[in-house]
């Protein structure tokens, strides 16, 4: 393969579902009840639900009975081993301390960014805005071709002598490529330069239709020999067809900004 995972319009970067829900679940705390005690300790319900949904993906409600008393159990040996003599002097190591902090600091970081999407609010205006940048910033053209992939430049160079002999390009494919589009012919379909590799899109953009490359193409894939059988200009989507992937943007790109100003202040 030689796509990279991108997409001509921007995804977010959101908190987890599981830890927004382990942060719900930690404003419940004032009022939890105590569920069972181990040497003096009480473990309550809000600590007992967070367990259960951290060690279920989410899906603490729907425990079975069965699983229920596992994971019970499973709690209060931690309780058990965490109230033992020795672990306030175990907590007291600086690398058990610092594992410790990190953890906290990376649940509560979690936890604000929650909150912040949370209250986040997001016009329509802003929506188009980024819809209408992403569409400025999308690749004129997409393209139509097939590649071989091989592993050396030597093979590379052998298929491309081939290819001037007039031998068959999805022949050879079929024959040659370790690519999962060897059996195909080598088709690739209709793609977006950006949803390739840096080397083989900068190729497939100097290339003319129906030519194929008479140089080997070098990616962390291999080598490549690319036919460019088509291209046509990009349509992009439409704006509600992409809304989603739009309003993640605008969220991420706010979230962004907040912790820009975040840092601004700390520095000053």
């Amino acid at each position: 393969m030689m796509t990279k995972s991108c997409s001509r319009f921007r995804g977010s970067i959101l908190p987890s579902a599981a830890i927004l829900t382990l942060a719900a679940l930690a404003t419940q705390t004032a009022n939890a009840e105590t569920i069972f005690t181990v040497n003096g300790v009480d473990v309550d319900s809000a600590v007992v639900d967070t367990y259960f949904e951290s060690r279920l993906g989410g899906q603490g409600a729907q425990a079975t009975p069965e699983q229920r008393e596992v994971l019970m159990q499973e709690l209060r040996d931690i309780y058990l081993l965490t109230t033992q003599a020795d672990a306030k002097a175990l907590e007291a190591e600086p690398r058990i301390a610092a594992q410790i902090e990190i953890q906290k600091r990376g649940i509560l970081a979690q936890a604000v960014a929650g909150r912040f999407f949370d209250n986040l609010e997001i016009t329509e205006e802003e929506l188009l805005n980024e819809y209408n940048e992403q569409v400025k910033l999308a690749p004129p053209l997409q393209f139509k071709a097939r590649h071989i992939l091989v592993e050396s430049q030597g093979e590379a160079v052998e298929i491309i002598s081939q290819l001037d002999g007039g031998a068959d390009f999805a022949e050879l494919a079929r024959e040659k490529s370790i690519g999962p589009t060897g059996p195909n012919g080598g088709d690739l379909d209709w793609f977006s330069p950006d949803t390739m590799v840096g080397p083989f899109s900068a190729a497939v953009q100097a290339m003319e239709n129906g030519t194929y490359s008479k140089e080997p193409v070098q990616t962390q894939f291999g080598w490549h020999v690319i036919l460019l059988e088509d291209s046509r200009e990009s349509t992009p989507p439409t704006f509600e067809a992409s809304r989603q992937n739009i309003e993640g943007a605008v969220r991420n790109n706010k979230f962004q900004a907040y912790i820009e100003s975040l840092r601004n202040a700390n520095a000053e």
